[in-house]
């Protein structure tokens, strides 16, 4: 961060206030750890602080101290938007376009109040009053622990926050198996390690809680992927009637899109699956080596994200949408 940016989030920190800390909608561990971590900090400033989702987030992180205190926009609009007008100042954490919020942008656009953006995507949009914003970064949560650090107030990472910080790390590295994941990366989780964060117990919380019908939903998934080795790719897709056979609930499809990539050759992977009360069929894409996903899904799909981690939507059938993507794989090299 810039030197004149501390001192304006210096500043607006140095007296009480009531403070919104808004994540990206359907949050993940780094959206979830991001506003977590803020919020516990933000309370031993002493300020009134408040983390309104803008949809549930999935039951998996729902273990994470403080989550139990998370308001859901979309269940309770009208409390969470006096809370967000009379709020002073607001946090907007993993991401960089109010669209991101979904519906809850109506109302983020009207507010007064200043934001202050954190976020580690590419392309920030131009409405915060501070900007924090890094692509080199794998996680918002490794730019939580800095933001802190440079404020001069490391003192107060406590165990909470630690596991807060650690959980979206984790989530977003891949278990540190991402590119990003740098040495500065280990030596931040070292660190949180130290002040407490369970580094055994913590990947157990997130990733060992399977309920027997979301094993028998990924196998399903597994049974529909279909590999186009000359063109280095692999697709799952998933129905709404498949989400429905086996009683879906939000975060069971976390992370099957990554199957693809375990597979020996294929460097670019999807997963559509539909959600017919949206309307849409929502699309995660991720890849290995220089294969643009973010470009990707900008250009075609309504998303973005990163270069080897972006989401879309489409609003065709899967069977459209499918189809759409076989002929865009056929035109591209990959490497």
């Amino acid at each position: 961060m810039k030197e004149e940016e501390l001192q304006r989030v210096a500043q607006l920190l140095s007296t009480p206030k009531k403070i919104a800390i808004i994540p990206h909608r359907s949050p993940d561990g780094d959206a979830m750890g991001s506003t977590l971590a803020m919020y516990h900090f933000l309370l031993k400033l002493n300020h009134d602080a408040v983390v309104i989702a803008p949809n549930e987030f999935p039951d998996f992180l729902s273990w994470m101290p403080g989550s139990e205190k998370v308001l859901v926009f979309e269940k309770d609009r009208e409390n969470t938007t006096k809370i967000l007008q009379e709020s002073d100042l607001i946090f907007v954490l993993d991401f960089n376009a109010l669209h991101r919020t979904g519906e809850m942008e109506h109302v983020l656009n009207k507010l007064k109040a200043p934001f202050i953006m954190i976020d580690h995507h590419q392309s920030p949009d131009a409405f915060a009053a501070v900007t924090y914003s890094d692509t080199a970064f794998g996680s918002t949560c490794e730019m939580i622990y800095n933001f802190i650090s440079y404020l001069g107030k490391k003192q107060l990472i406590d165990k909470t926050i630690a596991t807060c910080i650690y959980t979206g790390i984790l989530t977003d590295s891949g278990s540190f198996r991402f590119p990003k994941t740098t040495g500065t990366t280990h030596r931040i989780i070292a660190d949180l390690i130290d002040l407490g964060a369970e580094n055994t117990k913590i990947p157990s919380l997130l990733f060992d809680n399977n309920s027997y019908e979301s094993l028998q939903l990924l196998g399903r998934a597994l049974q529909n992927m279909k590999v186009f080795p000359e063109n280095k790719t692999a697709y799952i897709t998933l129905s709404q009637n498949e989400l429905d056979e086996f009683n879906y609930v939000k975060g069971d499809t976390e992370g099957i899109v990554n199957y693809g990539l375990t597979i020996k050759g294929i460097h670019f992977a999807a997963i559509f699956i539909e959600h017919k009360d949206e309307n849409i069929i929502k699309i995660s894409f991720r890849s290995q080596g220089d294969f643009d996903v973010n470009q990707f899904a900008r250009e075609h799909f309504n998303g973005g994200g990163h270069i080897n981690a972006a989401g879309g939507k489409s609003h065709t059938s899967m069977k459209e949408t499918v189809a759409k993507f076989e002929k865009l794989i056929s035109q591209i090299k990959i490497q």
